[in-house]
């Protein structure tokens, strides 16, 4: 009798942290990240694209970091609601499509280089002016930019050139790999 009611309860302590557990999950999906969880959320990405941290994979869309661990694991998080996350790898011979960014999978050809970047919105107004970045690990180029706008990009690096136009809007892509200096 005692052994049935010490495995009745354990059954019920399982089940209510497994309750628990999916509740706090689906919190964390469904709700905005307060400003902390916006730091902690942004380093974690670039923790992601600097190869710092490593998971089976990670990847950003427009309003969610899906993170695989290797044990079966897997996490996801909302993006901030005012902001996108858009990587971009600039290029010269090689590139490789892509839409929704793998923060562990996508390497671009240009790595650990620095480049000029300008970022202007549609009216003309400057949001990054002529300064100087540096491409990651992964060769890409990570940006936070204001959501549901669009704007001109130009990257430079020894007088070879590239300029497109991106937009933030939540069907946008959060991988660049058109932009081939030339």
């Amino acid at each position: 009798m005692r052994k049935q009611v010490l495995l009745t309860a354990g059954f019920a302590v399982v089940i209510g942290l497994g309750t628990y557990l999916y509740a706090e999950n689906n919190a964390r999906e469904s709700a905005d990240p307060s400003p902390a969880d916006t730091q902690t959320l942004k380093q974690l990405v670039h923790d992601y694209s600097s190869r710092s941290i490593t998971a089976e994979s990670a990847s950003i869309s427009s309003t969610q970091l899906i993170v695989k661990e290797s044990d079966g694991k897997s996490a996801t998080y909302s993006l901030p609601g005012d902001e996108f996350f858009v990587s971009i790898a600039p290029y010269i011979n090689q590139t490789h499509p892509c839409a929704t960014h793998s923060l562990t999978g996508c390497q671009g050809e240009m790595v650990e280089q620095e480049f000029t970047l300008s970022v202007q919105d549609a009216e003309g107004n400057p949001v990054m002016n002529n300064e100087t970045v540096k491409s990651q690990p992964n060769g890409f180029i990570d940006l936070w930019l204001p959501r549901d706008k669009t704007y001109h990009v130009t990257i430079e690096q020894n007088g070879k050139k590239a300029e497109s136009d991106i937009s933030t809007f939540e069907k946008n892509d959060t991988c660049v790999t058109t932009m081939q200096l030339g």
